[in-house]
């Protein structure tokens, strides 16, 4: 039996290659000759360059940047073989790297996020594919365009502070300075929300609250990402509000389209087309794959979901293994998952479930497979 273990990780408790290590084991136990690959699969937020550098023998590369409060941090990112560079926002302007009681996103910049793609393009990246969730931001790309040589000014000719408090001064967008390699290179983002750049269900009202913006801040971030898009597209010709996702991490989204050509696309269809997942099917008999809670939400751009229909579109069964099933989750067995084991083996609390996780999947694969070999010794009794 030749069989794919491709599941997100377990958040705050495995990476996808610890689940797929541990599945794998569980399997052994019961099929000892079974045929086991693993490969690490995320949906383009936390871990998705963990995942891409070990599902393609990448290699991880640690460098400095400016935070999101315009301190250094050391941020991230993978190089893969193929020459695409993997970069998570978070690694640099992320929530995680403000401590909660000096969260303000009128300050906060994405600075540091377009100096992670500096060094990528100083490392000869062929290619980009940046994951944009988790930001501690709402400046609308602003910090990263001028990391990227990018020139924001106001009327009287002076350059733009950090932070998103500071665009409602924006008078001139100066492209001269950009850095020609940016545009020299394909940039993919992988982003599942579709919030647009503005308004009531734009970055600064849906996501500003966890930022640490008051509802004053609230209203002003709004109305300057507003005058954000007025100059974007009287100065540059786009026309950025409307674009679903543009509103991810705190405009980020409509920052990359604008100032560095990048095209929004589903995390996990695009993290399965980096690894050029479809190859990996071939002569598949069973794909395993999971993720730490699977709902009625994991239909929208989860892993489990996005491995199921691409292997069922080759006929290729799938059980996802999670730690827990919520409510609605039937939803994804329309969705070419077959059937959900969780693996809980009995009354416990959450952080018990996550500190026992790897011996607990273990275990739930070995239930699993020696049901998967028993229906193979009842279907050849009955024939």
């Amino acid at each position: 039996m030749r069989i794919l273990v491709a599941s997100d990780s377990f958040k705050g408790s495995l990476t996808s290659q610890q689940v797929g290590t541990s599945v794998m084991e569980g399997i052994r136990r019961v099929i000892p000759e079974a045929q086991v690959k693993v490969l690490p699969i995320a949906d383009g937020g936390e871990g998705t360059v963990q995942a891409l550098v070990a599902a393609t023998g990448g290699k991880l590369v640690t460098v400095q940047v400016t935070g999101p409060l315009g301190d250094p941090v050391q941020a991230r990112f993978g190089l893969l073989p193929d020459g695409t560079a993997v970069l998570e926002m978070a690694e640099a302007s992320g929530l995680t790297l403000v401590p909660e009681g000096l969260r303000d996103p009128t300050r906060t910049t994405t600075y540091g996020t377009g100096e992670l793609m500096l060094k990528a393009l100083d490392m000869g990246a062929a290619r980009m594919v940046i994951g944009i969730g988790g930001s501690a931001t709402n400046d609308g790309g602003a910090g990263m365009a001028q990391a990227l040589g990018v020139s924001l000014k106001d009327a009287q000719g002076r350059e733009l502070p950090f932070g998103g408090g500071a665009l409602g001064n924006l008078a001139v967008i100066d492209l001269s300075g950009l850095d020609p390699r940016v545009k020299g290179v394909p940039i993919t983002v992988a982003c599942d929300v579709k919030n647009p750049l503005y308004g009531p269900n734009g970055a600064s009202h849906i996501y500003g609250p966890q930022k640490g913006a008051t509802p004053e801040m609230i209203r002003l971030l709004d109305d300057n990402l507003r005058h954000l898009a007025g100059i974007i597209r009287d100065q540059l010709g786009l026309d950025v509000q409307d674009i679903p996702g543009a509103g991810a991490a705190g405009g980020l989204g409509a920052g990359l389209i604008a100032f560095a050509g990048a095209q929004l696309r589903s995390g996990v269809e695009t993290v399965l087309d980096t690894i050029g997942f479809d190859d990996h099917l071939m002569g598949v008999d069973l794909v395993i794959t999971g993720e730490g809670r699977l709902d009625h939400q994991s239909v929208f751009g989860k892993v489990p979901v996005g491995v199921a229909a691409r292997a069922s579109r080759l006929g290729i069964p799938v059980i996802a293994m999670v730690g827990e099933i919520g409510p609605e989750a039937r939803e994804v067995f329309n969705y070419g998952i077959d059937s959900a084991v969780t693996l809980v083996n009995g009354p416990m609390g959450l952080s018990q479930a996550m500190e026992r996780a790897a011996d607990l999947l273990a275990d739930a694969a070995e239930r699993t497979f020696r049901l998967i070999k028993l229906g193979s010794k009842l279907g050849r009794e009955n024939h």
